[in-house]
């Protein structure tokens, strides 16, 4: 067992415990940025001067207008940044555009003694944009070749060979939507100018570093005369671990110019309107079975909704090519990567970073091709699985691979699926117009940093003279429960009680350089960053304990607040060790660092070990279908996880519940829309708001709800042998959209093949069950016509034989049921 995964006796880690600032929020106090602008007088409020045009030219802008109004102290336009005048990394995200690129495109912003002055004064400056042709959906993209970035490529064999050697292939298109991020929180930062010029700004972020570096950039500053720091965030999800740069820069400029504080807080519609999405996505796919079901090539092409910038769309498209086999052997493989520029805002990391869109691919091909080939779509999954040590496409070997199985056999009996399967089958045929379905699906996620750099992280542990501690590292809380872990690790390395332990704010002054509290990375690195601090500091203590003791430096132990040596009838306590450790001149505090081994990544090939080890879990899910309306009810989830020796089970087992929830929105009810009409309002955001996007309520969550941690699950090489948990559940949910498409199914003969639109609402529910309903006995085209336009090559009836081809996707509508119906509910085009 490694050091750094090896747990002490009585270790604090491992139990069950509140989130450290959960009597905070429910009663109140927490603070978040915009609390904090009451502390602070003469704050001015910024207010953004938006454009009306998904794409034109600015040819005039006039603010004389709002400087009249009262209130109003000044307009920053891009005349006033003194470095450089973009918000993004790529540096293709102007702060003040001359072209606007998406409705709602900001091109100044209005500072104002209170924020209604700002909006007045806003709506007072005047601009003139000269319209020029948009790109608005990824289908409008990819007939305008309007890509940007990179254009990778995972493969591996031979997919031609592997195809024409397949018994059974099938072909098809899939447009599935992105997913508003909705943080109770919206954007919002604040800053202010010091009597030395260094500026000061608090952000709601996710990447205090990176805002940090933009911050300077934009004011033309060094990063060292800029400090950013993070209380807490209500909710991140990936939207503020880029998009909150820009903002902190346009507070940190106006601060600067008018030599007082600026606040700049999104309101919701300005959020939903002016930030970016998960990315939706275009598939266009062939793959093939052997006689046996067992899949032998998959040759695919996925196009991503970058928006109008890159923003982080290349490492999510990256993401989502390294994860389109999720839990599946496929031995010749060939997936193409590419990006659209639509004239949209531009989209950005969320919960899984690409990683549930390129799963989407490989289960939703499952679940369309199982009936195909006569196969339970349980059956069809589970024959597929990788065994230990194969390759995924990119080359990275799959160990533990028997935890894909052991979490699915966990299922199966945490669940009782087979009994439950009976009394289903037993239901569907006493109700014609109410079906149920379970569907058992897999996740395999890896977890790391695409870009190997990131992979990094530093923490400061100060141990006072009354043995008292506090911490310092370079993760963020977005309500994720990181702080908690942390404080747990800390307690543990230094063998203290927890309530001697105590975190501050991350602040880029105290932990610099530090990566985003993002990719499920945040618990290991800075896990390892703190337990190494604290071990420098113990390291220290050893010395000084051996001597009281009479014992080995190397058998001194730290543990529950006394420190005791093997065969030594003394004891110290910790109090009375930090003490003699002051008056003699020992160091009691420490900069820890982590680096995770093991990494090689070359980006130019997609090839390597990207991800220092794969998180693992499978879930069931039991709908039941109203065959008039296509509403449905989630019954039952059980669900098994793989985390890994837990750090904290009661967060854990939270985040495995929040990210199943959210998995859920993406799949089933979250449905972006955009004006895209040829009108004056093409491009606009259609909805903008909670009573137009449906988000998962109370009502939406299952009446039953299991999880259990999969028990002998210790991770070599990761903090105390704890594995990742941020991101890995959302992917969970597909069990829900799988359950849908077999419930559908149910209303017709066997043998029928459902196609289903993503996010799959009951109206898609709907056209999907009824065209089963209407489909004849083992037609692999009827049942989906309404999600894509089933066009058998293959005559109806049986299913498909050796060396068969069909078609199961083409984006074609047919019967009463629309091309904009369809396209729509998937969120896309």
């Amino acid at each position: 067992m490694s050091h750094l995964s090896q747990r002490p006796d009585l270790a604090v880690v491992g139990h069950e415990i509140p989130h450290e600032a959960a009597s905070l929020h429910v009663t109140g106090h927490a603070l978040y940025t915009d609390d904090l602008v009451e502390r602070i007088s003469g704050t001015l409020h910024a207010f953004p001067v938006q454009t009306a045009l998904a794409h034109g030219r600015v040819t005039r802008l006039d603010i004389t207008p709002a400087l009249d109004m009262p209130g109003v102290v000044r307009v920053l336009t891009g005349e006033d940044v003194p470095g450089v005048n973009d918000a993004g990394v790529k540096h293709d995200e102007p702060l003040f555009p001359t072209e606007v690129m998406y409705f709602g495109h900001p091109v100044a912003w209005v500072l104002a003694e209170t924020l209604e002055a700002a909006r007045l004064g806003a709506l007072a400056v005047q601009v003139d944009v000269e319209p020029l042709p948009s790109v608005i959906t990824v289908a409008e993209a990819i007939a305008a070749q309007s890509f940007q970035g990179a254009t990778p490529t995972v493969q591996r064999g031979d997919v031609a060979d592997g195809l024409e050697e397949s018994a059974h292939v099938f072909s098809g298109e899939f447009t599935f939507g992105g997913q508003e991020h909705f943080y109770l929180e919206t954007h919002c930062a604040l800053a202010h100018v010091d009597e030395g010029g260094q500026i000061f700004v608090q952000s709601s972020t996710q990447h205090p570093s990176e805002t940090q570096e933009i911050v300077a950039h934009v004011l033309g500053l060094a990063n060292h005369e800029v400090t950013v720091q993070c209380l807490r965030m209500g909710g991140g999800f990936g939207g503020k671990e880029m998009q909150p740069h820009g903002y902190a820069a346009i507070a940190a400029l106006g601060a600067t110019l008018t030599g007082r504080p600026v606040r700049l807080r999104l309101d919701r519609t300005q959020d939903l309107t002016m930030t970016g999405k998960r990315h939706g996505f275009h598939a266009q796919w062939r793959v093939g079975f052997d006689a046996d079901g067992r899949l032998q090539a998959l040759d695919a092409t996925m196009t991503a909704d970058g928006g109008w910038s890159l923003d982080l769309s290349e490492p999510v498209l990256a993401r989502a090519l390294c994860h389109a086999d999720n839990a599946y052997w496929i031995p010749h493989v060939r997936i193409n990567g590419r990006i659209a520029r639509t004239h949209k805002a531009s989209n950005t990391a969320f919960r899984g970073f690409g990683g549930p869109q390129g799963m989407i691919l490989i289960e939703d091909n499952l679940g369309r091709c199982a009936p195909l080939l006569g196969l339970d779509a349980m059956e069809l999954r589970r024959r597929n699985f990788y065994a230990e040590g194969q390759p995924t496409p990119y080359g990275q070997p799959v160990h533990q691979a028997d935890r894909i199985e052991r979490c699915w056999q966990g299922v199966l009996d945490l669940g009782d699926i087979e009994a439950r399967q009976q009394e289903i089958a037993v239901f569907n045929v006493a109700h014609a117009d109410r079906k149920r379905a379970v569907a058992l699906t897999p996740v395999k996620f890896g977890i790391s940093f695409n870009f190997t750099a990131f992979n990094q992280a530093g923490a400061l542990v100060h141990v006072y003279k009354d043995g008292s501690v506090l911490i310092n590292h370079g993760g963020t809380e977005m309500g994720q429960g990181l702080h908690t872990k942390m404080l747990q690790v800390a307690a543990t390395a230094l063998g203290l009680p927890l309530a001697r332990v105590r975190l501050a704010p991350t602040r880029t002054d105290k932990v610099p350089n530090t990566s985003a509290t993002a990719a499920s990375s945040g618990a290991d690195l800075n896990g390892g960053a703190v337990k190494n601090a604290c071990e420098q500091i113990t390291d220290r203590l050893r010395a000084i304990a051996a001597g009281e003791l009479g014992v080995a430096p190397s058998d001194v132990v730290f543990s529950d607040g006394l420190v005791t040596g093997s065969g030594s009838d003394g004891s110290l306590t910790w109090d009375e060790l930090v003490r003699l450790a002051y008056f003699r001149r020992v160091q009691l505090w420490a900069a820890g660092f982590y680096r995770t081994e093991g990494l090689h990544w070359d980006s130019s090939i997609m090839q390597g070990r990207p991800f220092k080890y794969f998180a693992y879990g499978v879930a069931a899910t039991e709908v039941e279908v109203d065959g008039f309306t296509g509403a449905y009810s989630t019954r039952r989830v059980d669900i098994v996880h793989d985390v890994g020796d837990s750090l904290s089970p009661l967060i854990d087992i939270g985040q495995v519940e929040g990210g199943y929830v959210q998995g859920a929105g993406w799949l089933t009810l979250e449905d972006l829309r955009w004006d895209e009409s040829d009108g004056e309002r093409r491009g606009r955001f259609l909805t903008q708001s909670a009573s137009t996007y449906k988000l998962p309520s109370f009502s939406e969550m299952p009446v039953e709800f299991n999880v259990e941690l999969l028990p002998r699950a210790h991770e070599e090489g990761a903090v105390y042998g704890s594995k990742a948990v941020g991101e890995p559940p959302l992917m969970l949910a597909f069990s829900v959209r799988e359950a849908l498409r077999q419930a559908a199914a149910a209303f017709g003969p066997d043998g029928v093949a459902v196609d289903l639109a993503s996010p799959a609402t009951p109206e898609a529910v709907f056209w999907a069950l009824d065209r089963a309903r209407t489909s004849a006995a083992g037609d692999p085209g009827s049942a989906g016509v309404t999600a894509g336009g089933l066009e058998p090559e293959q005559p109806h009836g049986q299913p498909l034989h050796p060396r068969s081809e069909a078609n199961v996707g083409h984006p074609v509508a047919h019967s009463e049921v629309s091309a904009t119906e369809v396209s729509s509910s998937a969120g896309v085009s």
